[in-house]
């Protein structure tokens, strides 16, 4: 009798007394093992053809020994382009003397056996440590808006549009930041001037270029 099986993605033609060499296989010498599926089983009666596996056939192997093949060499270049690479690769596999070929409604007479450790009941998962929350963050305090301290407003609302460079846009942003008087504006410093320049993009250079300080003070008599 005999018989095509697939094991490790390949098909072999096995019969009784056989050894074979199969893809790595899961245990140690000595262990009887089932080979897989059984495409094809012939003998004195026919030939048995699958569809795709004959139902109740089994052929059973002894593992003789688990090592790997002779060392190939792979060499790979690329013309003109300085490129060499050299490595060497070893195959594992199984070497396997067929013990049995059973027929559909035989009973085999092989003990299937390994020695390879049962994988044991998975422990309860041990309960993972409690995690202290990290404390909250204290919400970060508002930044506190940057107030550009402007001099003591005099008396009454100027015209401050009298000014070089000045018209009613820049008159009007003057009077939100607090500048409402010339006499504010001629009492002006570098430092004044630096700080309001944060909130009214320019406004140092065009009160140089016009003379503000000194045009403030005449206006303010």
């Amino acid at each position: 009798m005999f018989a095509v099986i697939k094991t490790g993605g390949k098909q072999y033609r096995v019969a009784t007394g056989d050894e074979i060499r199969v893809e790595k296989l899961e245990g140690q010498a000595g262990d009887t093992l089932d080979l897989g599926d059984v495409l094809l089983l012939g003998g004195e009666s026919g030939v048995t053809v699958g569809s795709p596996t004959v139902e109740g056939a089994q052929v059973i192997g002894e593992l003789l020994a688990t090592d790997r093949d002779r060392k190939i060499i792979v060499f790979k270049k690329r013309r003109r382009q300085n490129y060499r690479r050299t490595k060497g690769h070893r195959q594992w596999g199984t070497t396997v003397r067929i013990a049995e070929i059973v027929a559909p409604g035989d009973k085999a007479k092989t003990k299937l056996k390994t020695t390879t450790a049962p994988v044991a009941d998975e422990a309860p998962a041990a309960k993972a440590p409690e995690t202290k929350a990290a404390p909250k963050k204290k919400a970060a305090a508002p930044k506190a808006e940057a107030k550009t301290e402007a001099p003591a407003a005099a008396a009454g609302n100027d015209e401050l549009t009298k000014l070089t460079g000045v018209g009613p846009a820049l008159a009007t942003k003057l009077n939100d930041a607090g500048i409402t008087s010339f006499a504010q504006i001629a009492a002006w410093t570098e430092a004044d001037m630096d700080a309001l320049s944060e909130t009214i993009t320019g406004l140092k250079a065009k009160a140089e270029k016009g003379d503000w300080i000194a045009a403030a003070k005449d206006l303010a008599g």
